[in-house]
């Protein structure tokens, strides 16, 4: 329940925050030709409470996110019984092909060098 309850504000945190990103005044490149729209509003102190936004909203989410793996059930996590059974199957011809000799090819002999008759 109790992981439930974060992921859906960790959802909710995660659309404020790129709410006020976007709402931001770009310092420099090509979106800061866009940012006038900020200055005709008259707000000087939106920028700082935008920023001061900003890094709560992502400390909060970092929060969640914690909150949300120590309270995971064990039933929660997506287990693929496929994939178990293919790893084990990999891991018992990697096992089988360990313990086997590798076949070695024969080198023929050496026949000694005829020389020409002159």
């Amino acid at each position: 329940m109790l992981y439930s309850i974060c992921i859906v504000l960790i959802l909710v945190a995660s659309i404020i925050l790129i709410l006020a990103i976007l709402v931001q005044n770009p310092k420099s490149g090509m979106a800061a030709n866009f940012g006038a729209a900020n200055q005709v509003m008259g707000v000087r102190e939106s920028a700082n409470i935008l920023e001061k936004t900003t890094w709560t909203l992502a400390g909060i989410i970092v929060a969640l996110s914690l909150v949300a793996t120590i309270s995971m059930e064990d039933g929660v996590a997506t287990q693929s019984t496929s994939l178990e059974k293919d790893a084990a199957a990999l891991m018992e011809k990697a096992a089988a092909a360990s313990t086997e000799a590798m076949p070695q090819a024969e080198v023929p002999a050496e026949t000694p060098a005829e020389t020409p008759a002159e």
